[in-house]
Formats: structure tokens, C-alpha cells, sequence
């Protein structure tokens, strides 16, 4: 049984609630519980310039995000009713609080707008914070409300971030019943920089052969996950947009080496986060389930 929940950070946007829905369908699929979290994001008394102590906003707005909350819990079980749903509303950082929590959680899962503590997670800093420190996956729901039926999607390189990654996108294609495509992306030299034996099609068969002993051991481990591979040179950040066309989710490692180095530090992590078409699955660490 998975005792470990997965938290969805929720303020009541029609974000919140995409990404609500998503976690209470990986509860389903998966048997683990679902914490509902609003944070309310601590206000200085001395105001923004002098430092001061940090207090909770007024009563009557704990008390609305509760009602909030407890309306999120109770139409959760409405529609997932074996689905362990609770709520919880605290105070303080969203990225700090997400990044503290996650030790004790399967998943962190939030939606791609918002609004309060939430609202700027997508957006800078915070979003880079939570995605490289978390100790579990985090899942940014994109996409519309009606999710791709395609396949699950990986981006790997070979780094360790990729193997977590790989992890991941196995459990996920094997607990939703579809294939897995796995895409090796490279950046080729430019012609003018290439040595002149270069030979494009030999090092993207070079690129096969390593991705294919990569992926022996998973394939035996999930013999019923119909695994598709791609080995594609070209822009990390716009393949992987590309292909998440169609895709049910993609997942990406939260470290790797070449194309996918920068994943959640620069360009392509803003590819991904702003234009995927489907939920990106960002995976740091794999939290031991039974726990």
C-alpha cells in the first residue's frame, strides 16, 4: 500500500483544480492517498520595507481558504470515493513549505496558473527551487481539461537525473495501461565546427545502441510497457515540446548532461513549463513508496 500522499498545492484556480483532478487520478491508479495544501504566504507586520514579524492574514481569510479547502476535499470524494482526500491550510513560503513536505510525500503536484502563494510558482525563481530540491517527483499539469490518451514520454541522456527519470516513466506508463516513448535528443556540431569524418548517421546509431542498453533492464523489469525509442538530433527544448503533442505526460530528469542540462535552469525549462501540451513530470529523487 503507498502511505505516502500525494500533495497538490491548491488556492481554487481553474489551475489548481486541473492539477487537483490529475492527483486524484494517479491516487486512483496508484492507491495512495492525496493532501489537499493551501499555503498562505506569510505578511510582514512592519510592512515591505522595515523587517518585522510574520503573522497569518486576517481570521475571516483563514477561515474562507478553509471553507475553500473542505469544498475541494468534499467534491474530491464525490467524484474519486476510494480515494483517501485531506486537507490542510498553513502558513509561510509555498516553495519552502512544497520543498519541506516532499520528504514525506510520493508526488508534488501543481498546476500551471494560479493565483496567492501558488501563483508565482510557475513563474521564476520558485519553480527552479521546487523542482531541483524536491525529494519526489513534481508534475505541473498542462494541457487541457480533457488529458491525451498517447503515450508516456521521457527525455534521457544517460545522466543519473535520466535514469530517475526512466523510473518514473515506467511506473506511470505501466499503472495507466499505455507505451512509453523514449526520446535521446543531441545537439550535432555545427557543420562548420565538424571534424571531417563526421558522420551523422553513424553517431546517432552510436546514440541507439547506448540508449537500448540503457533501457534492457527496464524493459525486463516491465515486460507489458510497449516501448517506443527515438534518437533525434536537434533542439532539446523544441523536440521535447513537440512531442509532448498528443502525450498523456512528459518526464524529464531534474539534472542531466548535454541537451538536457539546462532542463530547469534556463530556455528549455521554460519550453517545457509554458508550452507543453500535456503534464511534465520533473523527477529529482524516486521516495521509497513503502514509507
Amino acid at each position: 500500500m503507498n502511505t505516502r500522499p500525494i500533495i497538490v498545492g491548491y488556492d481554487g484556480s481553474a489551475g489548481a483544480q486541473a492539477a487537483l483532478r490529475w492527483a486524484l487520478d494517479d491516487g486512483a491508479r496508484t492507491g495512495a492517498p492525496v493532501t489537499v495544501m493551501f499555503v498562505f504566504e506569510w505578511l510582514a507586520v512592519a510592512g515591505p520595507i522595515s523587517p518585522g514579524p510574520r503573522n497569518w492574514p486576517d481570521r475571516g481569510a483563514r477561515e474562507d481558504a478553509q471553507k475553500m479547502v473542505d469544498a475541494a476535499v468534499s467534491g474530491a470524494y464525490q467524484t474519486h470515493p476510494r480515494v483517501a482526500v485531506t486537507g490542510e491550510v498553513v502558513g509561510g513560503s509555498a516553495a519552502i513549505i512544497l520543498q519541506e513536505r516532499s520528504r514525506e510525500a510520493r508526488l508534488l503536484v501543481l498546476g500551471s496558473r494560479g493565483h496567492g502563494g501558488f501563483g508565482e510558482l510557475l513563474l521564476g525563481s520558485t519553480t527552479v527551487a521546487v523542482s531541483a530540491h524536491a525529494h519526489c517527483p513534481v508534475v505541473v499539469v498542462r494541457g487541457g481539461p480533457e488529458l491525451a490518451a498517447g503515450p508516456v514520454v521521457a527525455g534521457v541522456d544517460g545522466s543519473d537525473g535520466a535514469l530517475l527519470a526512466l523510473e518514473y516513466a515506467f511506473e506511470q506508463a505501466a499503472a495507466r495501461g499505455t507505451g512509453l516513448r523514449v526520446i535521446r535528443a543531441w545537439a550535432p556540431p555545427a557543420p562548420k565546427w565538424r571534424p571531417v569524418d563526421y558522420d551523422l548517421a553513424e553517431q546517432a546509431a552510436a546514440e541507439r545502441v547506448e540508449l537500448d542498453e540503457l533501457l534492457a533492464s527496464w524493459r525486463s523489469k516491465y515486460p507489458h510497457v510497449e516501448v517506443a525509442v527515438d534518437v533525434v538530433p536537434g533542439p532539446t527544448g523544441r523536440i521535447m515540446v513537440d512531442a509532448s503533442r498528443g502525450a498523456q505526460l512528459v518526464v524529464v530528469g531534474s539534472r542531466g548532461r548535454g541537451g538536457f542540462r539546462g532542463l530547469l535552469l534556463g530556455s528549455i525549462s521554460q519550453q517545457l513549463l509554458h508550452h507543453a501540451d500535456c503534464p511534465v513530470a520533473v523527477v529529482r529523487e524516486m521516495p521509497t513508496l513503502a514509507g
